[in-house]
């Protein structure tokens, strides 16, 4: 049953227990809110109870589970999965767009992404929050003058930060440019330099990284692209994947938030698993993202 579900859902074995846990948790918590809701409502037939009941626990169930999901580290799975569900259930897109405006009490939340490359994840990611209620892409930075993300982000309409390395590693990081600018959070999308511990102390568990396996393995200095591949392939490994993770002093070590897995093939290249990885990261990266931040929205609203 547990293999049935793993293929279906298409998740690995611990994602699926998180998975399990959450809805087992949220579905206790729907039963607990919703009966505490119905006490605070004058009698009624027990015919009309039961409508009562049936229509509160359908509407709190969604919003349990979802908050239940963001500590598991699951909150992409079930924004999916509740979409579909609602997709079915009205015959509408399952993706609604978002209004346009954030919240006028809650000032969007900014990133900044930091690439080398062409930076088809920093697409996926500005894609997913154009539009955003309350997040945004305020920022793209890189270490390239030729980079094929600058572009991308001039396309979009998003400011960009050309940095060189003896200001990056020997001076202030780039940290007050950041700062003017309201960086509130920074995402790494295929970005080769190393982080230097100024950057990392004015972002504490706020700067992740998405790493091409699934760690701890295949990580490190000099680990990164066709190198992590070739790496995975000779070892002989049969499955491969993305790791999600915050920042810290050291390479490809801050705490995993996320995985998911792919297979290797007998017959694999570094260039047929890297375009097996790319599709990984493209689907659950902006999600994690969104995932991550809006924890920390729900936090900062609590205290």
């Amino acid at each position: 049953m547990f293999e049935k579900l793993q293929k279906k859902w298409k998740v690995n074995g611990w994602q699926l227990l998180a998975i399990l846990c959450t809805f087992a948790i949220g579905g206790s918590l729907t039963g607990i809110v919703g009966r505490k809701i119905l006490q605070q409502l004058p009698e009624v037939h027990p015919v009309g109870w039961t409508i009562l009941y049936i229509i509160t626990m359908t509407l709190i169930w969604p919003l349990m589970v979802v908050l239940v999901s963001i500590p598991f580290g699951q909150y992409p799975f079930f924004k999916n999965y509740l979409s579909r569900i609602f997709q079915k259930m009205t015959n509408t897109p399952s993706s609604i767009p978002p209004s346009s405006n954030p919240p006028s009490s809650i000032p969007p939340f900014s990133i900044a992404i930091f690439a080398s490359g062409t930076g088809s994840n920093a697409q996926k990611i500005i894609e997913h929050f154009r539009n955003h209620p309350s997040i945004r892409v305020a920022l793209v930075v890189s270490n390239k003058a030729t980079a094929g993300v600058l572009d991308k982000a001039a396309s979009a309409g998003i400011p960009t930060l050309l940095i060189d390395k003896e200001r990056f590693f020997r001076g202030d990081g780039f940290v007050p440019e950041l700062t003017t600018l309201g960086i509130d959070f920074i995402v790494l999308a295929g970005f080769l330099w190393k982080v230097p511990p100024t950057l990392i102390q004015a972002y504490p568990s706020r700067m992740i990284n998405i790493h091409p396996a699934l760690l701890p393995k295949y990580g490190g200095k000099g680990m990164y692209g066709n190198f992590v591949h070739e790496a995975v392939i000779a070892a002989g490994e049969k499955e491969s994947g993305i790791t999600i993770h915050y920042v810290d002093e050291q390479y490809d070590h801050g705490g995993t938030i996320f995985q998911a897995s792919c297979p290797v093939f007998p017959e694999d290249t570094p260039e047929t698993l890297a375009n097996r990885i790319h599709t990984l990261e493209h689907q659950h990266f902006p999600a994690v993202i969104e995932s991550v931040i809006l924890s920390k929205l729900v936090k900062n609203q609590s205290s």
